[in-house]
């Protein structure tokens, strides 16, 4: 007899909603305990082409907890900027903090994002980046020398002219570095502090973010893996242990799920979770197929929901393409339809001699075959079974074998739709897993 077990999608662990019409707001996600004011904010994606800063941010949103004080995480803030992988559609959003035009399109969100680092309750404020080259003290060459960036603690300047605490920057980064320095996967991976002294020294880094923070008497930091390392992991692991120093510093007490290495960073920076649409799909995104057609959407309004920090939609040429940070996950091609009211919330499904029910918007896994319980008010559709011109695909038993894998939702080919219509209308979708 077939074991049938069920997983709903959409119904837990979703961060963001996004409205495809609606503007464009900052996503701050917030890990608090009642026994402290102490806030350490985080801040990553201020430049889309710097991934290991936005992915160690999402990383700490899903799989850090903390036991307390405060954490505060934006992880994607440039999020058109992520998706199209380039430093600034608009111009450097780290060079506007000090002046910007009221036409800029990035004004909204620096408005928004000075806000979030004045409140009373942030304590430090790191700013994630990927540098270029290794920052050496003295010049070893194109790439190891004064003028790089990467594998860098970086400061304005050396304390806040106010006593506060965490302000003495020096001091607080050489801990930092000096302790990552002990944890290297490779010995010329070190890091250093580079203090900009941005006040005499550099009228670019005037216009920045942490020189914003500090002007205002905050503790900022930016943090700086090189792009010069080899993969993705790498940068993420050295932006992990930087963040997790200054919890350390900042007694801030965390548990992570996972052991800090590369092998386990590869794993989870490959998961890319779910997808939930209008409440009404799901879809898992791991080993999506570059394109799906004929998804059922609405021609206006559409809701999108991710369980990824980092998930996004843009709409290209009518179709919606699904970013998980700066890559691109599938493009969905609708095909519209109106959304039934009162559908049917429980859908019975039979599996040999068992039946049970689903919710809409569901998954359910199965080994060998499944037939859909015949109900009058509802049209059913598998989607790739070759059916023989069936109203409805209700009460029919449909296996692996009768599925035209072109048709599957994923590239192994065992995921399958089955949609649910009343009166020409959409209800909902559901997704088969053959084991």
């Amino acid at each position: 007899m077939s074991i049938i077990k069920f997983k709903l999608l959409i119904t837990f662990f979703l961060f963001l909603s996004i409205n495809l019409l609606a503007s464009s707001n900052i996503q701050l996600i917030k890990k608090e305990n009642n026994d402290s004011n102490t806030t350490l904010l985080v801040i990553g994606g201020i430049h889309g082409d710097e991934p290991g800063g936005y992915f160690a941010a999402s990383i700490l949103a899903t799989h850090y907890e903390i036991k307390s004080k405060n954490l505060w995480i934006v992880p994607n803030l440039n999020k058109s900027s992520i998706q199209a992988d380039k430093r600034g559609l608009n111009g450097d959003m780290n060079r506007k903090f000090s002046v910007i035009k009221k036409n800029d399109k990035d004004k909204q969100i620096i408005e928004e994002i000075k806000d979030i680092i004045l409140s009373k309750k942030v304590s430090l404020v790191l700013n994630l980046h990927d540098g270029n080259g290794f920052y050496r003290k003295e010049n070893k060459g194109n790439i190891f020398n004064p003028n790089s960036w990467g594998q860098t603690c970086v400061i304005d300047q050396c304390k806040l002219k106010q006593e506060q605490p965490f302000g003495n920057l020096d001091s607080i980064a050489s801990i930092v570095t000096k302790n990552i320095n002990k944890k290297l996967l490779k010995e010329h991976h070190t890091l250093g502090v580079k203090n900009t002294n941005s006040k005499f020294d550099d009228e670019a880094m005037q216009l920045s973010l942490t020189y914003f923070a500090v002007t205002n008497n905050k503790p900022a930091f930016a943090i700086e893996s090189s792009k010069n390392l080899p993969s993705l992991s790498k940068k993420v692991f050295y932006q992990l242990l930087a963040i997790e120093e200054f919890m350390k510093i900042m007694k801030i007490s965390f548990k992570r799920k996972f052991d800090l290495n590369e092998i386990e960073l590869n794993s989870i920076l490959k998961n890319y979770g779910t997808l939930g649409v209008n409440n009404n799909i799901s879809l898992d995104l791991d080993d999506i197929k570059k394109s799906l057609s004929f998804i059922p959407l609405k021609s206006r309004d559409n809701e999108f929901y991710f369980s990824h920090p980092l998930g996004s939609v843009k709409k290209i040429h009518g179709n919606f393409v699904v970013y998980i940070g700066n890559k691109k996950i599938t493009t969905l091609k609708p095909q519209y339809f109106k959304i039934a009211k009162n559908c049917e919330q429980n859908i019975y499904i039979k599996i040999d001699k068992q039946v049970a029910s689903i919710r809409p918007a569901s998954s359910f896994f199965i080994d060998d075959d499944f037939s859909i319980v015949k109900n009058s008010s509802l049209r059913v559709n598998v989607i790739g079974f070759k059916s023989k011109k069936l109203l409805s695909e209700s009460g029919v038993d449909i296996n692996l074998k009768v599925l035209d894998k072109n048709f599957s939702i994923d590239k192994s080919h065992k995921l399958y739709r089955i949609e649910f219509y009343k009166d020409d209308k959409f209800c909902s979708m559901s997704v088969v897993n053959f084991k």
